[in-house]
Parts: structure tokens; C-alpha cells; sequence
């Protein structure tokens, strides 16, 4: 009974705090550690999804013939991989059981689609869920800085907060 008193918890990281949560409050998103904390390198993730997307409109907007196809198979396998060198095990794991190999060494058009569409959709998934991530830990900080605030003595005012005609730069013009 006790354990299910206990069961909602927030925990709220900062820069330098990335420590696994102990429980499974967001279990939710991809496991025991907060999404933040499965992206390694961000700015090598966001770079890759970028260059994805664009390949995506590519793909779209002209045919395609045998050699680009090809090439575009090596891009692909080779943005997968660049992609697993930025993420934790975790979404590794989940990114591999998503990717399936191509059939043949020189794929169709209508293959290309489908695996590069997909890869940007998990892509931009990710992004959402950090996106969420962040959006909840600066709400709970916020919280949790209304609760010190309210928790303060009468009559202590933070600075920044007095009364403007107390904290006038100056006379008036």
C-alpha cells in the first residue's frame, strides 16, 4: 500500500544531472531514463535528421535510376549507423528493430520511400518526445520555484520583484 502512495514521482534534471531515474515513473517514453538523457550527441542526431529529411524531398521530386538508387541504399545503411554512434542503447535497439535491410542490393523507388519516410517519422518522434521531455522539467522548475517563492518570509521580495517606484533608474523626463 505504502509502494502505491509512492508511485508518482518527478524528477527534474539539470545540466550535468543525467542520471538514470531509479524507478519507472516514465516508462512511458522509452524506459527507465529520461529521453534527454538516450541522445548522446544532439546536434549530430539533429544533423543527420536533417540531411534524411532532405534526402526524402529528393526522392520525391525526381526519378531515380539504378546508381542512385544504389547510392542512395549506402546513405541510408550509413545514416542508421552515423545515427546509433549519437543514441543510447536503449533507442539503438529500438532503431535497429525498425530499420529492416533492403531486399536486394539496388532497391526500388517505392523501397527508398518507404524506409527513408520511416526513418524521418522516428526521427521526428524523437525529437517531439525531447521536445515534451524538456517542456515538463522547465514546468516542474517552475513549480518548484513558485513553491520556494511562496515558502519565503512576509516581506522578503526577491530582487527584480520590487516596487518599480523604489527601484526607479532615475528621474522621470
Amino acid at each position: 500500500m505504502s509502494e502505491q502512495q509512492q508511485e508518482p514521482q518527478m524528477f527534474i534534471v539539470g545540466p550535468g544531472e543525467g542520471e538514470p531515474n531509479s524507478g519507472r515513473a516514465d516508462q512511458d517514453e522509452d524506459g527507465p531514463r529520461s529521453l534527454t538523457d538516450m541522445v548522446e550527441q544532439p546536434a549530430k542526431v539533429m544533423r543527420i535528421g536533417s540531411m534524411i529529411r532532405q534526402l526524402l524531398e529528393e526522392v520525391k521530386a525526381a526519378p531515380l535510376d539504378e546508381a542512385s538508387r544504389a547510392r542512395l541504399r549506402e546513405i541510408h545503411t550509413s545514416s542508421i549507423k552515423e545515427l546509433e554512434d549519437g543514441l543510447a542503447p536503449e533507442l539503438v535497439e529500438e532503431l535497429e528493430r525498425l530499420s529492416l535491410p533492403f531486399a536486394s542490393e539496388v532497391p526500388s523507388e517505392s523501397e527508398l520511400r518507404i524506409a527513408q519516410a520511416q526513418l524521418v517519422g522516428w526521427l521526428e518522434g524523437l525529437f517531439h518526445g525531447i521536445q515534451t521531455t524538456l517542456f515538463a522539467q522547465q514546468m516542474a522548475a517552475r513549480a518548484q520555484l513558485e513553491q520556494m517563492r511562496r515558502a519565503l518570509p512576509a516581506g522578503l521580495i526577491p530582487s527584480g520583484q520590487k516596487d518599480e517606484e523604489h527601484s526607479s533608474n532615475g528621474p522621470y523626463l
